[in-house]
């Protein structure tokens, strides 16, 4: 028999390409209502469909609500826009949608960053200040709900302080041993605005890296500071001689007034000793004048002869002097003996 390509196969079916339209007529019965067994089919086809789909979006929610934290990390969520917890380290759990999480990265880590600025010191000088500041954070939930952005509110507050302790100093307090009092009072103001901003940070320490004049007047600035280290050198070397000398005129004194105490007290001893001297010759003279005359002649004339190297010798019965040179009779006699 022949075959007609044109009409139905031998099995009873179109040769052709399947009906568009057809197709879509299918596809309805199974979602739309039917008659008799064609209708509990769709039915059982449709709830497959759905369980699975509802599973698929269960797992799905379950998956991206699955964390895991590290040990240094914390997690802290957000209910409807609330605080509710913060989730420590391990595999943990949070639900989608409803709650929001914010990430808090090794929160015991001593957190660093460096303000380099310009300020206007007290006496109207500017320089230049690089500032490093080091903190942790004290409070997890204050930081991450209390201000937008913890960074950029500890870096203005650093800025603030920074710039208000500045102003209270002179440019020679802050270039020279100033600095360290300065960098307290920086810090202490900086700890009083983040505790008003309730930020949860703790400000560990704050240190002036860098302070110096503008570039442009950097050189005028150092030859004032040679000089002014030059009149401090000098202060320094006339205090110095001051401490050496003074104590020295001090003992040169105090020696003079003992050395005039002493010849004081030596002229009162032999005032006294010649004193009592002719009040006893006085008793002796009035005892034997003229025994007592005789004798007091002859000590005067031996007490002045005895200072002369010249004796005078009168020979009796003539007229010449004997000369007798005694300094130069002992020297000769000392010369004889060597």
């Amino acid at each position: 028999m022949n075959w007609n390509p044109n009409e139905n196969d031998p099995w009873g079916k179109k040769n052709g390409p399947p009906d568009l339209d057809d197709a879509i007529k299918q596809l309805r019965k199974m979602f739309t209502s039917g008659g008799g067994g064609e209708k509990k089919s769709n039915f059982k086809f449709s709830f497959k469909f759905f369980s699975y789909l509802i599973i698929v979006l269960l797992t799905l929610y379950v998956f991206l609500g699955v964390r895991i934290v590290n040990e240094a990390d914390r997690l802290v969520v957000l209910t409807l826009g609330k605080y509710n917890r913060v989730l420590g380290p391990g595999l943990v759990f949070h639900f989608p949608v409803i709650e929001e999480i914010y990430s808090a990265e090794n929160i015991s880590k001593i957190r660093t960053f460096v303000l380099p600025t310009n300020m206007l010191t007290r006496d109207e000088n500017i320089v230049d200040v690089e500032l490093n500041v080091q903190y942790t954070l004290s409070d997890l939930k204050k930081y991450a709900l209390n201000v937008e952005d913890p960074e950029i509110t500890i870096r203005q507050a650093t800025e603030s302080a920074l710039r208000h302790v500045i102003g209270e100093n002179d440019m020679d307090d802050l270039l020279t041993s100033g600095a360290a009092a300065i960098s307290s009072d920086i810090l202490l103001r900086l700890e009083e605005y983040l505790d008003i901003y309730d930020a949860g940070i703790s400000v560990q320490q704050v240190n002036i890296e860098q302070r110096q004049p503008p570039t442009e007047v950097i050189d005028s600035f150092r030859d004032v500071v040679a000089a002014r280290e030059d009149k401090e050198r000098l202060r320094n070397e006339a205090e110095k001689y001051e401490l050496s000398i003074v104590p020295q005129a001090r003992g040169e004194a105090q020696r003079q007034l003992e050395d005039a105490e002493a010849y004081k007290q030596k002229v009162i001893a032999v005032a006294e000793g010649e004193s009592d001297r002719f009040s006893a010759l006085l008793v002796e003279y009035q005892k034997a004048p003229e025994v007592t005359r005789q004798r007091l002649y002859l000590d005067a004339i031996e007490e002045v002869l005895s200072s002369s190297t010249k004796v005078m010798i009168d020979v009796e019965g003539g007229n010449n002097l004997l000369y007798l040179p005694l300094d130069q009779l002992m020297k000769k006699g000392e010369e004889d003996d060597d």
